[in-house]
Order: C-alpha cells, then structure tokens, then sequence
C-alpha cells in the first residue's frame, strides 16, 4: 500500500514530469542569440566582413565580392559549427553527469571522462601525426570509455553510488592528466607543439570533414539523452524512489554514461579539452526552466553551443591580431563561476 501511495505521488511531481511552457520562447531567445554570435563570428577575421554581406552570401544571394562565399563558406563557417556542435555535445554531457551522479558540481571533466579521451586523443597525435582526422573522434570515444568502465567497476560495491563515481572519476582524472604529460615530454617537439594548442582547446582551421565526423556523434547520441529524459527525472529522486517507478537502475545509468561518455569523447576530439562548458550550461539551464529533464536538455545544449560561439568569438577579438583559444576564454568564465557554485553549495 505504501509502494503504491509512493508511485501516485510521485507521478504528480511537477519537477519530474511536466516541462516548463516557457521551454519554446527560451529556446527561439537562445537561437537568437547564437545566429547573432555565428554572424559576427563569420564576419571578422583577416579580412573583416559586413555583417549584411555575412547574411546574403549564407542565403546564397548576390552581393558585391565573389570571394565571399569561399571565405565565408569554406574557411569559417565549418569553424563556427564545429564550436556550436562542441558546446551542444559537453553541455547535454554535463548535464547527464550531473543527473547520473546527483551533484550541482560534477561535469564530464571533473569525473574523468575529458581526460581519458584527451589522452587517447593526445597521444595519436604525438605517436601517430598523420593519422586521418574521422579517425579521432572514434580514438577520443574509446579513451573516455575505457576510463568510463573502470570508474563504474571501480565504484561498484553491490551498485553504482553516485559518491563513488565521482571519487573515483578524480583519482582516474588525475592519472589520466599525468599521463597526458607524459606523453607531451618525451613526444617529438613538432609534434608536441600540436598536442599543445589541441590541449588549450581551440576551433581554430576546422574544416568541412571535421564538421562531418562530429555532427552523426551530436545527432545519435544527443537524441539518445532526449529519449532518457524521463529515466533521467526519475534517477534525480534517487535509487530507492527509481526503483519503486520500476526503473531498472543499472541498466540505465550505464547507458546514460555512455551516452555522456561519447558525446564528451567526440567533442573533445574535435576541439581539444574546452573545459567548464559541462558545468556551467547545466546550470545556467536549470535556472531557466527548472528541473526537467525534457526542457533541460534542449536548452543547456543550446546555450552549450551558444557559449562556445561567443567564446571563440571573443578569443580573436579581445587582444586581435593575437588569438586566444575558446578553452582559454571558457576557462576565464567557468572557474570563477565554479567557485561561485560551489559557495552557494556549501550554504545550502
């Protein structure tokens, strides 16, 4: 009787159910915001670009210099959507971190799923320089989720605690970051200086095929974690809670690992170790439309990919012509921001 008083109540929580009606406005604000971004970002560079002309040679119209459309279309464009589809993918990871693992505080870098795919991803560029660039992201994923598994043994004491994890997931961080510079020491210097500027996490010279290779990771698995949204706002109410829902929790909490785990590995393939975007997107989310999972998603991977635009942006216009890299200018962001979180943590 009491199981079943349980059920009913929490069927009717708003926090795990219903989505907030404000989700669509929310989003069409954010998208707004990252076109704005993805102009300006297609509009300056060496060669500066109104940005009307940036709009028309998008829309295939006629405008006054035929070179546009290959500056704009072969030599930035792919840039700008290789970093909106890297803030998407580390923010939906961030975000299903922070469920899986019931902590405001953890991310896919925290817990050691970054480092596992940038030391895959480091060390073929060190070893193997001319390796193809579609090969990467499948080098990355099975970094992070060789890390991944051995976390999920590692914690597992009859269950997966969600401490645990994140004790674990640190120590593994740790080791992984220590062999990552290992591996720069005694790596030829040509191609350590590469590893180097990939480390700092950076859009820069991204073309075409490095789009194609990431966008399928984006597309698969980023519809995956829509379709765990539920599994994930039950997870939320803890293990005891879930399995009164019948929810079976192992089953789904290693399938949304893996789903964090290959999104985070892709996109750190592409783009290098751009940190805190798996923090702060989350939580600037949930601020927004609250706890749901249905509405959370969407809106965190939105402002993920917004994020990153902007950051990328702002590294090439703040001490122009020096460039900063986009994980530079996140870090610059996410570490104060991080320090404010965990403040307010410590209050609570």
């Amino acid at each position: 009787m009491t199981k079943q008083w349980l059920i009913v109540r929490l069927k009717v929580l708003p926090i795990s159910f219903h989505v907030n009606r404000q989700v669509p406005l929310i989003l069409l604000t954010i998208a707004l915001i990252a076109s704005i971004g993805i102009i300006l970002s297609l509009a300056n560079g060496e060669y500066q670009i109104a940005p009307l002309e940036v709009v028309k040679t998008l829309f295939g119209l006629e405008t006054n210099n035929r070179d546009l459309a290959f500056i704009i279309n072969t030599l930035r464009l792919p840039r700008t959507l290789v970093a909106f589809l890297v803030g998407v993918g580390l923010a939906i990871a961030g975000t299903i971190t922070q469920s899986i693992t019931r902590n405001p505080l953890a991310s896919p870098s925290i817990i050691g799923i970054n480092a596992g795919a940038s030391l895959s991803a480091v060390s073929l560029l060190v070893i193997f320089p001319n390796i193809p660039i579609a090969v990467l992201p499948f080098a990355a994923f099975g970094g992070a989720l060789t890390v991944s598994l051995l976390i999920y043994w590692l914690a597992w004491d009859g269950g997966s605690s969600p401490v645990q994890l994140i004790l674990v997931g640190v120590g593994f961080s740790s080791i992984a970051n220590a062999l990552t510079n290992l591996t720069i020491t005694f790596g030829d210097i040509n191609h350590v200086s590469q590893a180097l500027v990939w480390l700092a996490g950076s859009v820069y010279g991204r073309s075409t095929a490095q789009v194609l290779a990431l966008l399928p990771w984006i597309a698969i698995f980023g519809l995956l974690a829509l379709l765990l949204a539920s599994e994930l706002n039950t997870l939320n109410l803890g293990d005891d809670t879930a399995r009164c829902l019948g929810i079976e929790i192992e089953l789904k909490r290693g399938l949304l690992l893996l789903t964090s785990t290959a999104l985070a590995g892709a996109s750190v393939a592409t783009a290098g170790a751009i940190g805190f975007i798996g923090l702060m997107a989350p939580h600037l989310a949930r601020s927004l439309v609250g706890n749901s999972h249905q509405g959370l998603l969407p809106v965190a991977a939105m402002l993920g990919g917004t994020i990153v635009v902007w950051a990328d942006l702002l590294g090439r216009l703040l001490f122009s012509p020096i460039e900063l890299p986009c994980g530079v200018v996140t870090a610059a962001i996410g570490a104060p921001y991080f320090l404010y979180l965990l403040s307010q943590n410590r209050k609570k």
